[in-house]
């Protein structure tokens, strides 16, 4: 059995703090949390809903 190797750059090397996912990673400032999570708890961290289509 070959041994994992640590993924040091790419889309790979970072995931959700939340659920571990690499798929829409959002990075700005530090966040590293995909947006599905974002979308649970963008109040809690001070964002607000802006925008026609934010509902």
């Amino acid at each position: 059995m070959q041994e994992r190797r640590e993924i040091k750059y790419g889309k790979g090397s970072r995931q959700c703090r939340r659920c571990g996912s690499h798929k829409g990673l959002i990075r700005r400032g530090g966040l590293n949390v995909c947006r599905r999570c974002i979308r649970e708890i963008y109040g809690k961290i001070g964002f607000k809903k802006t925008g026609s289509r934010g509902g």
